[in-house]
């Protein structure tokens, strides 16, 4: 089974030029789209053990969170779906509390093509409490090209991200890369190592201090057509950046009818 497994964002509260994110969903995406009359429900799970452990302009810190995002994919037709999030964070002092939703259309090079590579192209809008994010309408355009070859397999999201509410309205486009390498040890196993950044504006590039930058050793469990199973260790080796995270996404497949 060829994993699409994404993100698409980092952690904590940026100290310098680069965009506050969230690590609510940390993925990789693949170019595949969920099949029509198929809906896609999947669950991140992401804790970061050390992160940010002051408020920032009043956004809440990360340090210790908890953080809990429903994500659910509907299949349109052979080339395009729909997703859903719902994001969540938990943690000792403010509880269970709703942080915001997103929706994200997508849409893929059809198979019919015969392209070497898989290609997709998905745009997210949503919004987020100011309590956890000071820019609280945001919207990505996230380019997606990935190939599997035999046991290896790489995808490639140069994500632009823009503020629409919030302090960085100003900052224009901001670039958020994320990269997947991978290979399959086992018919059920795989590992590889996912890396997630962002980079600032693409017109003035923050420098290293304080880009956010992290690297994600993760293993995906093929164990059914069915399933999705996702789980790493993140470490941020930037001061921007929240230094471990733990991550899991399980997903399954729910079938609605028969297949053209």
């Amino acid at each position: 089974m060829k994993s699409f497994l994404g993100i698409s964002m980092l952690l904590g509260v940026a100290l310098g030029a680069a965009h506050a994110q969230g690590n609510y969903e940390i993925q990789v995406y693949g170019a595949d789209t969920v099949a029509p009359r198929t809906t896609m429900v999947e669950l991140h799970s992401n804790f970061t053990a050390d992160g940010q452990r002051r408020f920032i302009a009043g956004v809440d810190p990360t340090y210790r969170a908890e953080h809990e995002t429903i994500e659910i994919t509907q299949g349109v037709n052979a080339w395009s779906e729909v997703g859903f999030y719902i994001f969540t964070s938990e943690q000792s002092g403010t509880g269970v509390q709703w942080v915001g939703d997103h929706i994200r259309p997508r849409v893929r090079v059809p198979d019919s093509w015969h392209w070497p590579v898989g290609v997709s192209l998905s745009t997210e809008v949503g919004y987020q409490r100011a309590f956890f994010s000071r820019d609280t309408w945001t919207w990505e355009i996230r380019p997606i090209v990935d190939k599997q070859a035999g046991r290896w397999y790489w995808a490639v999201n140069p994500a632009l991200e823009r503020t629409w509410h919030g302090p960085d309205v100003n900052l224009g486009l901001d670039f958020s890369p994320a990269v997947k390498i991978s290979y399959d040890f086992t018919k059920v196993i795989t590992g590889g190592v996912e890396y997630y950044a962002d980079y600032g504006s693409i017109t003035n590039i923050a420098s290293l201090h304080d880009q956010q930058q992290q690297i994600f050793p993760a293993v995906d469990l093929n164990v059914s057509p069915k399933w999705e199973i996702n789980f790493g260790v993140g470490i941020g080796p930037t001061a921007a950046t929240d230094h471990w995270i733990v991550k899991g996404i399980i997903g399954r497949r729910f079938d609605w009818g028969p297949r053209k």
